[in-house]
């Protein structure tokens, strides 16, 4: 017989005192590698561990992302804290309960089968036993490894799981308590400010010191390593000001104009590129009936509500970083790389931030508060970007362009299906070098090798290429540019939102060529029976009504996905008006998560995410210029206003599965193909290229 196979989270960090202890009598500590970045997951993991050890959640004390102390789950990032990290807390949690059970009943001499567990006491046929978790912790030993032989709770058992429970990181937010890192306040701590490295390679020509402590009005001091200069003083205020006026007086070596074509998607097509074709030969032969589109979408910002912020002290030949990055254990290892430390002189400790949709700035800035650091031994250094660097020097989204093609068969039906995709690198996170500060240091680390997310892990530019529809043949044609005009890397859903926006934009055209509903349409070649559940429900949710007439203004549009074909199935209908700007009236949406630890949280997420798409679609798009990015404020880099956002509904089309899935990311590819549909549907003619601005809206009017 084979052994039990753990969730990969726990083969990869098997020991139980990784993830549970019992510190003193009445409460519970619970380890989790993943982080809280705004999306409630630790709210959710303690009502796993309280689920699963039949404990009251208000028992349950959760510390997370703490190199020191909590397990190594790489990244919280796509989608996948509940999908496996919480199947793998929930199963250490199993076995820690069997331990415990097992080791009352040697000490009550009776059958563990009689045995049960209330709010941590051990019961004996339902009756107090005067033994609990904490009675028995002294001679439970949690050194040992998951076993998987633990059986899980049922679903029928639940009683925490599924339930709306309160954000256990809320009040201290809604309060005005010292929350996020921004608020940290260490002993004899230093403000500091980077003077940023225009580009990889630049060089220092000449910095005038004086007329930056002109501009600083307060005493201020440089710390320098090769061409990484920062402004660090004990006044935030003035050391705030002498940033903001040292681009005016430091020169650069080394600096390139970038042209504002280089911005748009369509550069991307003539670029050198490393290729590679996945699925089904190209077909032989040719004559059934064709069509073909592309679709494009422009740089994207991550646009979090404030800049990113870190904070580091180096004492004693160690170095402690408190961070709001996604990976406390890859920055780490990206550290002691760039700054010549074992892994083992460095904590990396995170502290919550700001939003965060990926691979923002936050490594970026944790990287500066260490250099600084280490320059200025026992000195607690806190660094704040301001919004202009977040917005110039952060990584980007990368822009792309995704062409398809189909071969129609009698039906109408794809038979044939061809995704050809042009796109930078969805990956270039810290675990690869990719530190801005630790580029311009005396003896930089070798840039980052070119490659994007593998397609094991779910794709960065493929991400949702290939569509779950029946078709006979698919292929996914992948055009990596590795040479890009600015940093690009990870952002909420990566490639997915522009291949499902393509995908379902190209299947809504050929439901109108074939004279077919889009909803019909769509359940003719889809056999997937979740799949067809969520948009069978939304379209009732929407209270969808075939051949509507198009171009009157008023248009409505459905676009499906599941997100990286294993997570979360979403399906999202718009409603809205068009003349010269695109107004929302109203989004439903159904979703297939499998099991729902907290549903509002959920909904949150699911929200969340049609939110930001939207901004997205009908906004947003980073601008270059100069040397760089010059959408650098809220003028020149808009988003969607709360006056903005439409009426949403949102539903859950029940599982029978005890596994959740991945959601967090999962409406962001069809609430952007819903709104192109129902635009499409609006004003009588398609506009594959996005943002869907009042430009690309009037030319198209002009154009009918």
């Amino acid at each position: 017989m084979n052994a039990p196979t753990l969730p990969g989270a726990l083969t990869d960090n098997p020991g139980l005192n990784r993830w549970v202890a019992f510190p003193s009598k009445g409460k519970v500590a619970i380890f989790t590698g993943k982080v809280e970045i705004g999306q409630g997951v630790l709210t959710a993991m303690a009502q796993i561990a309280a689920e699963e050890l039949d404990v009251a959640l208000e028992r349950i004390a959760i510390a997370s992302g703490d190199t020191d102390k909590t397990p190594n789950e790489g990244f919280t990032a796509g989608s996948q804290s509940l999908q496996f990290g919480g199947v793998a807390l929930r199963q250490a949690c199993a076995e820690v309960r069997a331990l415990f059970l097992a080791q009352a009943a040697s000490k009550i001499g009776c059958d563990v089968k009689e045995l049960s567990i209330k709010d941590g006491g051990i019961l004996r046929n339902g009756k107090a036993s005067g033994q609990d978790y904490w009675t028995l912790a002294g001679a439970v030993s949690l050194a040992g490894n998951a076993t998987g032989n633990a059986q899980i709770k049922a679903m029928s058992d639940y009683s925490i799981i599924g339930q709306n429970t309160a954000r256990l990181d809320l009040p201290a937010k809604v309060f005005g308590e010292a929350a996020f890192i921004h608020d940290m306040v260490l002993d004899g701590m230093k403000h500091a400010r980077v003077v940023r490295q225009p580009k990889r390679g630049a060089s220092i020509a000449s910095v005038d010191e004086a007329a930056i402590r002109r501009a600083a009005k307060g005493p201020v001091e440089f710390v320098r390593h090769g061409n990484f200069l920062a402004i660090v003083g004990e006044n935030e205020t003035a050391v705030e000001a002498a940033g903001a006026a040292a681009a005016n007086h430091v020169v650069w070596n080394g600096v390139e104009q970038i042209s504002p074509q280089q911005q748009e998607a369509s550069w991307l097509l003539q670029r050198p590129s490393i290729d590679r074709t996945v699925g089904a030969p190209e077909p032989t032969g040719r004559g059934k009936t064709r069509h073909e589109a592309t679709y494009t979408r422009g740089h994207l910002a991550h646009a979090s509500i404030a800049p990113s912020c870190a904070l580091a002290e180096y004492r004693d030949g160690h170095l402690t970083v408190w961070t709001h990055a996604q990976g406390v254990y890859p920055l780490r290892n990206t550290l002691a790389q760039s700054l010549g430390l074992e892994p083992k002189a460095i904590s990396v400790r995170h502290v919550q931030g700001p939003g965060c949709y990926g691979h923002n700035g936050a490594d970026d800035v944790a990287a500066d508060a260490a250099i600084i650091a280490m320059q200025m031994p026992g000195k607690p250094v806190r660094v704040r970007w301001r919004r202009e660097e977040e917005f110039a020097f952060e990584p980007m989204s990368p822009a792309m362009a995704v062409k398809v093609r189909a071969e129609i068969d009698d039906k109408g039906h794809p038979s044939d299906w061809t995704a050809e995709i042009w796109s930078g690198t969805h990956s270039a996170r810290p675990g690869s070098g990719n530190l801005l500060g630790a580029e311009a240091l005396p003896n930089p680390p070798p840039p980052a090798k070119h490659a994007d997310v593998p397609d094991s892990n779910g794709g960065g530019a493929t991400r949702n290429a290939d569509p779950l529809y029946d078709i006979a043949a698919k292929r996914i044609i992948h055009h990596l540019i590795p040479e890009t005009p600015i940093r690009t890397s990870a952002l909420r859903g990566l490639g997915a939102m522009p291949n499902v926006f393509a995908i379902e934009s190209f299947i809504d055209e050929l439901a109108e060529k074939a004279g077919k509903d889009p909803v019909a349409y769509r359940l003719e070649f889809l056999t997937d029976p979740r799949a067809r559940g969520v948009i069978e429900h939304v379209a009732k949710m929407a209270k969808w009504k075939a051949g509507l007439p198009a171009g009157t203004g008023r248009g409505r549009g459905i676009g499906f996905s599941r997100y990286k074909n294993r997570a979360a199935y979403s399906a999202v209908i718009v409603e809205l008006e068009v003349d010269e700007t695109i107004r929302l009236r109203e989004v439903w949406c159904s979703t297939d998560a499998g099991l729902i630890v907290n549903p509002d949280g959920a909904i949150n997420q699911l929200e969340g995410g049609i939110i930001q798409s939207a901004s997205w679609v009908l906004k947003e798009q980073v601008r270059l210029e100069g040397t760089g990015v010059s959408s650098i404020d809220w003028d020149t880099y808009p988003v969607i206003r709360f006056s903005e956002v439409p009426e949403i509904h949102i539903e859950f089309v029940k599982s029978a599965s005890d596994l959740p899935l991945g959601l967090g990311e999962a409406t962001a590819g069809p609430t952007a193909a819903a709104i192109g549909n129902a635009v499409s549907h609006a004003l009588g003619a398609r506009i594959r290229d996005l943002p869907l601005t009042r430009e690309r809206i009037m030319a198209t009017l002009l154009a009918q």
